[in-house]
């Protein structure tokens, strides 16, 4: 997946306090846990990437209960924010929510890779979920994001959707295409 795939801009999101507009990709993940951020980071840098971290203590990177995390991956551009949501703990709400909008979204589509993405989705054990600002991502940082996704995808048993896009499968198809309705 990683560069292969096609994370372009989409209808997205405005913050109403910055008024930055926000583009969300998430990884619905079976695995029970999220791996610590050091192997992500390092799954990153054996794909030459360079993760910019905010500084933290180096025990912080091998935490695997971490909730949320900046990557920078241009220093000159803002960082994309990876958040990590478990079905348990503080902010299993949050994932709850997310599951129901998106089992709703799928009700729609009646195909067996509708029905095979519905499965993965009220199973998922967590959500990973990065979020850039859509006047600022370029290239470079479409990319970056792409690897962050496909590291969970492999590592996590997840399944990749992109908001105005829809799911992908494990080889970056376009499985169900769905598209939110935007802000006029």
């Amino acid at each position: 997946m990683g560069k292969e795939l096609p994370v372009v801009p989409a209808p997205s999101s405005i913050d109403p306090k910055s008024g930055e507009e926000y583009i969300f990709t998430r990884v619905f993940c079976l695995r029970e846990n999220s791996p610590p951020l050091k192997l992500l980071c390092d799954f990153l840098k054996s794909r030459n990437q360079q993760p910019i971290l905010p500084e933290v203590e180096p025990d912080a990177l091998e935490d695997w209960a971490w909730v949320q995390v900046s990557l920078g991956y241009n220093r000159d551009r803002k960082p994309i924010q990876v958040f990590c949501l478990r079905d348990r703990g503080t902010y299993k709400d949050a994932l709850e929510q997310e599951r129901a909008h998106f089992l709703d979204q799928l009700s729609f589509h009646d195909d067996v890779e509708a029905q095979l993405v519905r499965e993965y989705v009220a199973r998922a054990r967590f959500l990973l979920t990065t979020r850039m600002v859509k006047n600022d991502i370029t290239d470079e940082g479409y990319d970056f994001n792409g690897w962050v996704l496909q590291f969970y995808q492999e590592n996590c048993d997840g399944i990749v959707q992109v908001d105005g896009q829809g799911f992908y499968s494990p080889s970056g198809e376009l499985v169900v295409e769905f598209y939110e309705p935007t802000a006029e």
